[in-house]
């Protein structure tokens, strides 16, 4: 067997082929101007008032430089890497639904714009560091879910763990979609207010406050709950074909207990941490960073449904794959 759900492979699709050349070209892009523009950035946080006005000047001055070459590293990012982000703002204005991609794509707008706007005039703060960070983070979140999707050929598993499975997979992943959209609609009204209040008070810090708030209230830790704990499961059950039903059964019942685990772990993560950004203690790179591990947190707790479930009692090699009773 081997040591993750992630090392199953199925034939993909001349499509999925390209789509995922695509990705790993986008991520890589992401990635490396991630890395350029946080030592671009570096002038800026060493920045101090104190010491002789030369030192100060050129030091301004290696900043501004610095920001512009931030500036031409972000934007293929903005415009490539983050393509499939747009795709899906788009198709979810087109059918009037709230989706992750949502405040994906208002807390990069509302990173980049100011940014864009501050390097041009010289002066006020940028934030290509988080937008970069933001990008390429979320983009391997993406990668590692749709991998996992992707990693296990549904048509080799027995006909009776297929249908058990599915008739799992509903509630949970509808009960996943309906928590993931109250709590956009939550975090996007509550970052309004905040905003509000900062730039009433100390409004220098209001740009920064909401980019941290709307990236730390991207659900990508609840997008991947209930899609990687459901390949784990297949996973699992396409490395062991002749598993018994008692395991089966024991499996379905991990895989529904794991999901929710990850899916309220998730949501208390983020009730935890956005008070945090609210009062302006989180920077948004910080956030960025929180949402990142938040995600890998969900993806190792999927990991443990990758194995077969341990039975205490004698097993029957028959082909009543029922989960127990409750299950959904």
């Amino acid at each position: 067997m081997a040591k993750s759900f992630f090392a199953q492979n199925r034939a993909l699709t001349p499509e999925e082929l390209v789509d995922r050349r695509r990705t790993l070209v986008r991520l890589g892009l992401a990635w490396l101007a991630m890395m350029q523009v946080m030592m671009f950035a570096l002038p800026g946080y060493l920045r101090i008032e104190a010491g002789p006005n030369d030192s100060l000047d050129v030091l301004d001055w290696a900043i501004f430089m610095m920001n512009w070459a931030s500036l031409a590293m972000t934007v293929p990012v903005m415009l490539y890497s983050a393509w499939p982000i747009w795709q899906g703002l788009v198709q979810a204005i087109q059918k009037r639904q709230i989706t992750m991609d949502v405040p994906v794509a208002i807390s990069m707008v509302a990173a980049f714009v100011p940014s864009t706007i501050s390097t041009i005039a010289g002066t006020g703060e940028v934030y290509f560091d988080s937008v970069t960070m933001f990008i390429a983070f979320l983009l391997t979140a993406r990668f590692f879910e749709n991998r996992a999707v992707q990693s296990v050929d549904v048509a080799n598993l027995q006909q009776g763990l297929h249908q058990r499975l599915q008739q799992l997979c509903m509630p949970i992943l509808a009960r996943a979609d309906r928590v993931a959209t109250v709590f956009v609609l939550a975090q996007l009204a509550l970052s309004l207010v905040v905003t509000i209040v900062w730039w009433q008070l100390q409004p220098e810090h209001a740009l920064s406050v909401l980019v941290a708030l709307l990236v730390m209230s991207c659900p990508c830790a609840l997008s991947l709950a209930a899609p990687v704990s459901l390949a784990a499961t297949h996973a699992t059950l396409a490395a062991h074909p002749q598993i018994t039903p008692e395991q089966a059964a024991i499996l379905f019942s991990n895989t529904r207990r794991i999901t929710y685990q990850n899916l309220y772990g998730a949501l208390a993560w983020h009730l935890l941490t956005m008070p945090l950004a609210a009062f302006g203690l989180v920077t948004p790179w910080i956030a960025a960073l929180a949402m990142f591990i938040s995600s890998v947190a969900v993806m190792a707790n999927a990991w443990r449904l990758y194995r077969i479930p341990n039975t205490t009692g004698p097993t029957t090699n028959t082909q009543d794959y029922s989960a127990p009773a409750g299950l959904v």
